[in-house]
């Protein structure tokens, strides 16, 4: 064998073999079935439209009669069709639409109900962490939370000296109780290994707090959470009755006191789409930060 053959023969041992691509056959795109999202709206949306549908045609035959004592459907969308129609007109200070009222009260429900959050998440970790707070502290707020939102009111206002300050209080002292108690009932809930963990791992009450407490009474801490968002705006909507402002309760009371009657009705169907709303929200927060726990 020639030299060159012999260079030839071990530069073709000595070379790394090229092993063979193998090109993984790429994820087929997902795909959106369009009939799928449509058959799934309609089992949401088309029975509540019936049912809707029904209530406003027996609401019609009841009240269509001259001596009714309340509206039908056709004279509250007659006399009533610029407040459904344009929410958000702005006339004067007192002639507004119901869109702004509603932000208005919303922006008060922010305040009292964001700070009884807060408020009842801790004061609840703490009673459900310690024996003898939840001794000395619960019979306190179990009789606390049975006083009825107005009822707080007076001292309120006789307190802060102004409608607004005073209605947040109502908002803050409604809404706290079900996050206490929910939260307080979610930590003594935590199993008993996940405190062994935070014992091997020597975590500080502060990491116990966020690592442990807080994701193991999640699903507790939002159940009492949208409790307190639906107590928040009923609260909001007595207080402002009595409060006065720009809100919604009390354009609620003034159209009483002005005999219109469509008005109220229109209102009263802003307070319920706006109250499921925020239950909606609270709840689609929760299911994100538990995971759908």
């Amino acid at each position: 064998m020639s030299a060159l053959a012999k260079n030839e023969t071990i530069k073709a041992a000595v070379a790394p073999k090229t092993a063979n691509v193998v090109h993984l056959a790429k994820k087929p795109a997902r795909k959106i079935d369009l009939r799928l999202l449509l058959v799934a709206a309609a089992r949401n949306i088309v029975p509540p439209l019936i049912v809707l549908a029904i209530i406003l045609g027996l609401w019609q035959i009841l009240c269509s009669s001259p001596n009714a004592s309340l509206p039908s459907p056709h004279q509250v969308w007659q006399e009533s069709y610029d407040l459904i129609a344009y929410p958000f007109f702005n006339y004067g200070s007192q002639d507004i639409g119901l869109g702004w009222r509603v932000l208005v009260s919303l922006q008060r429900v922010a305040y009292g109900f964001g700070l009884a959050a807060v408020a009842g998440i801790v004061i609840g970790a703490v009673i459900g962490q310690s024996v003898w707070a939840m001794r000395g502290l619960d019979p306190i707020f179990q009789v606390l939370r049975t006083v009825p939102p107005l009822a707080w009111l007076p001292l309120s206002l006789a307190a802060f000296q102004d409608s607004n300050p005073s209605a947040i209080f109502v908002i803050f002292i409604t809404s706290i109780w079900p996050v206490i108690i929910n939260t307080a009932v979610g930590v003594r809930n935590i199993p008993q290994d996940y405190r062994n963990v935070a014992e091997v791992l020597r975590l500080n009450q502060f990491e116990f707090f966020f690592k442990i407490m807080l994701p193991s009474a999640a699903p507790y801490i939002f159940t009492g959470l949208r409790i307190g968002i639906g107590l928040s705006w009923l609260a909001i909507v007595a207080a402002e009755m009595l409060t006065g402002g720009v809100g919604i309760g009390f354009f609620i009371w003034d159209a009483w006191n002005s005999s219109r009657l469509p008005d109220i009705i229109v209102a009263l169907a802003y307070i319920g789409v706006v109250g499921f709303a925020l239950d909606k929200l609270v709840s689609a927060v929760g299911k994100l930060v538990t995971r759908g726990a």
